[in-house]
């Protein structure tokens, strides 16, 4: 991936060739949601890119309606490229927001 992880980043992408994980920490809203709209295209979209596409949620602390329908977005994305995508540790306010949504079931989790 052309993009390796750089910790002081809201939003950065690495992997193989297996698998893109796009990492997001702090909170996702409105004014923050731009990188993670890119971040996921970019991962999605790559030609020759992976079948996988990993969110890593791990240290993200909040997520708005804005983060929610960038997550609802990016996995219909996915879908019309053929790629599939996973959650990484969302923490349970993510999960919960999924759950009032509606979308939990779009989304498979993992802590891998």
């Amino acid at each position: 991936m052309e993009d390796r992880e750089r910790p002081e980043q809201d939003v950065w992408i690495d992997g193989d060739a297996r698998r893109c994980v796009v990492h997001v920490r702090g909170e996702m809203d409105l004014d923050r949601g731009p990188m993670l709209r890119h971040a996921l295209h970019t991962a999605i979209t790559r030609p020759g890119g992976p079948p996988e596409i990993v969110i890593d949620l791990s240290d993200l602390s909040f997520c708005d309606s804005s983060g929610l329908n960038i997550l609802i977005s990016a996995r219909q994305t996915a879908t019309d490229h053929d790629r599939r995508i996973s959650l990484r540790n969302p923490q349970s306010q993510i999960l919960r927001l999924l759950e009032i949504a509606g979308v939990g079931t779009l989304f498979p989790v993992t802590d891998a």
